[in-house]
């Protein structure tokens, strides 16, 4: 069931956001070859409990970490882990905060170092990509929509867009309807309605878009060794357009 959220709910979650942002905001600066992924899901975790909030993720179906932190061919749900980032690494840091019940979301790349030009092209383009779907979350537009305007702006920069997973409708729960494709039909699927709260997440590959799983039943990576780059924002659909709920005040 989709639920509309109220303009209380909506401001409970942007503050929600507010917290989020400033976390990734400040993990711009951590993000340096020698710093482990293990470091960082710490310090979001500390983060969030300072900010009044808590780390949603920890103990959502089994799950143990308060983040997800996917490194180069790992598309997402990556786990932490004790080995130091390397110079030209890629890697993708999500997570979700629940502060006084009101949920935000947000998945941010970084750059580690100097990384080389094909990463960077990703990176740019799957940055794009995202505010390109958010322009299209908008009262009385449709689902696919969204995700036409990213599969056909990736598609002919030579990326491709994942399937398997997807952006979602938030709160009251992590995940809930509607189900959000970056890929699809301009006027096909659900129409958009003023009191949404959705995520639009893009995940673009620099080859092909299917995945696979890992051991640990969590982490899915490209198939066939490409890289993997995410960007997500949490947003509200109100009658003034897309209002972006995990924005971290950057120009685009």
């Amino acid at each position: 069931m989709i639920t509309i959220k109220s303009p209380r709910e909506i401001e409970a979650m942007r503050r929600s956001g507010e917290l989020l942002a400033s976390i990734h905001i400040k993990l711009k600066e951590m993000i340096k070859p020698g710093i482990t992924t293990w470091e960082l899901d710490k310090f979001v975790e500390k983060e969030i409990i300072a900010g009044g909030g808590i780390p949603e993720q920890i103990g959502f179906e089994g799950y143990e970490y308060a983040t997800c932190q996917s490194l180069n061919d790992e598309i997402c749900h990556g786990f932490p882990t004790k080995k130091p980032l390397k110079n030209g690494d890629l890697i993708t840091v999500d997570t979700v905060v629940n502060l006084d019940g009101a949920m935000s979301d947000s998945a941010w790349s970084y750059l580690v170092g100097d990384v080389s030009d094909e990463v960077q092209r990703l990176y740019d383009v799957t940055h794009t990509a995202l505010y390109k779907g958010i322009k299209q979350a908008v009262v009385g537009n449709r689902i696919g929509d969204i995700g036409h305007a990213i599969q056909s702006y990736v598609e002919p920069e030579g990326f491709s867009v994942v399937r398997e997973f997807i952006g979602h409708g938030i709160g009251p729960t992590m995940h809930e309807a509607p189900e959000v494709p970056h890929y699809g039909l301009p006027g096909k699927g659900l129409r958009l309605k003023e009191g949404m709260v959705i995520t639009i997440e893009p995940m673009v590959n620099t080859g092909a878009w299917r995945a696979k799983m890992d051991k640990n039943g969590w982490t899915a990576r490209t198939i066939d060794g490409g890289l993997s780059c995410q960007f997500e924002h949490t947003l509200a659909i109100t009658k003034d357009g897309p209002v972006i709920l995990t924005d971290q005040g950057e120009k685009r």
